[in-house]
């Protein structure tokens, strides 16, 4: 399964699972290992009963080189000299008990002894690899906690979850981005997918949300927000490369601005549980593509009343198949699965996205559910402007939604 990201209220990454007992997995992993060190003894007792029962003399020996190689997999070095010796000194006594000729004996025991020393040599690099990895899996979460902050439970009169999962299980980190960054403009958050993998898509994610983040405080207006962005990927990103996203914002309550450029619509669900795509009006290309198309992308303005969620997603989400090579239903399952609890929502879809896929993503997957529980909204200040944010009733008009199709 790949690995699963979930943000909260704290900057330490959760475990997805959490309704599990915390302690069974390393319980788990140990029985596992323990039993995976004992097999090249057992693989020994085997040869030696098998021998002993059969009389065969010499035909069963060098079966006991089969301990030592097995023990370079799950064994260092030093285990696998303890099982090598073992098989030698268990090989002697039975060649002396048959009679075997000393000369074929000690050719079967040179052998024997040759295969524990290239398996301690095969054990000594494993384990030198897997310290590399062990690095690197360290570094890959340090750059996933830089690119892809963790996201607070709570920003003012909202609620707020995040579930990512990365394709590639040691890597951990993809293409796909998110961020919420309370501002003076209100609360604003971005969901997007960076075309490509590895490195460079990683690169590029981080371009994206450096952008996304500074430009959230400066600009008063969502589309220049925007346009920030586009101006950064012109200039950095490749003629084939591009980003879709979605970029939102609150700036009052009650009401909510959402922004396209190419990406997956967004659920929006009324406080009663129906769910709707927020279809874009005047579709718009992905960023880093506006000066071929020519087209601009425009602002949505749509109501959001207390009870309210809105879902940004990636197509990892709605792309992800089943045996059967049947999409992922994502109205269906937030319409099972929607309640008032964000993240109780989110670790629900996420259990039943990975049911649907066999247990692995096959590409990265982003979630982001936003739900507003409070009449009030806080006046939020940038940092280093005021000391605690202030708290005022918003007295703005309700804006004519605009037109969005209702999911099936």
């Amino acid at each position: 399964m790949s690995q699963a990201r979930h943000h909260g209220g704290d900057h330490a990454p959760r475990r997805l699972f959490r309704n599990r007992p915390a302690a069974r997995g390393p319980v788990r992993r140990c029985a596992a290992g323990q039993l995976a060190a004992g097999l090249p003894v057992l693989v020994v007792a085997v040869v030696v009963l098998v021998d002993v029962a059969g009389g065969a003399g010499l035909v069963w020996l060098p079966l006991l080189a089969a301990g030592p190689a097995l023990a370079a997999t799950t064994n260092g070095p030093r285990g696998v000299l303890c099982v090598g010796l073992l098989a030698a000194a268990t090989g002697a006594a039975l060649g002396v008990g048959h009679g075997v000729p000393a000369g074929e004996l000690a050719a079967v025991l040179c052998a024997l002894l040759a295969v524990t020393a290239a398996s301690g040599l095969a054990s000594l690099l494993r384990g030198r690899r897997e310290r590399v990895l062990a690095a690197v899996r360290s570094v890959a979460e340090a750059a996933q906690q830089a690119l892809l902050q963790p996201v607070p439970e709570t920003v003012g009169p909202f609620q707020v979850a995040v579930r990512y999962s990365a394709a590639a299980a040691e890597a951990r980190i993809g293409g796909d981005l998110y961020a919420l960054v309370p501002t003076p403009h209100g609360v604003r958050l971005i969901v997007g997918d960076v075309r490509g993998k590895g490195l460079p898509a990683v690169g590029t994610a981080a371009l994206v949300l450096g952008v996304f983040r500074e430009a959230a405080h400066d600009e008063p207006d969502l589309l220049a927000v925007v346009g920030r962005i586009e101006r950064s990927l012109a200039r950095n990103l490749g003629p084939d490369d591009f980003v879709t996203a979605v970029v939102a914002g609150c700036p009052r309550s009650g009401h909510l601005e959402v922004v396209n450029c190419g990406h997956a619509p967004p659920l929006l669900i009324s406080a009663s549980g129906e769910v709707g795509a927020v279809e874009p009006a005047h579709p718009a290309p992905p960023l880093g593509l506006r000066a071929l198309s020519g087209q601009a992308p425009r602002l949505q303005r749509l109501p959001f009343a207390v009870g309210d969620q809105l879902l940004l997603y990636t197509d990892g989400v709605t792309e992800a198949r089943d045996g059967a090579r049947e999409f992922y239903p994502l109205a269906d399952g937030v319409a099972r699965h929607v309640c008032d609890e964000p993240a109780r929502t989110l670790t629900a879809l996420h259990d039943e996205l990975l049911a649907h896929v066999g247990g692995r993503l096959h590409d990265d997957a982003a979630l982001l559910l936003l739900r507003r529980n409070a009449a009030e909204e806080p006046v939020l200040l940038a940092p280093g402007t005021g000391s605690t944010s202030q708290t005022a009733t918003s007295s703005a008009q309700r804006v004519t939604p605009p037109e969005w199709t209702r999911m099936p």
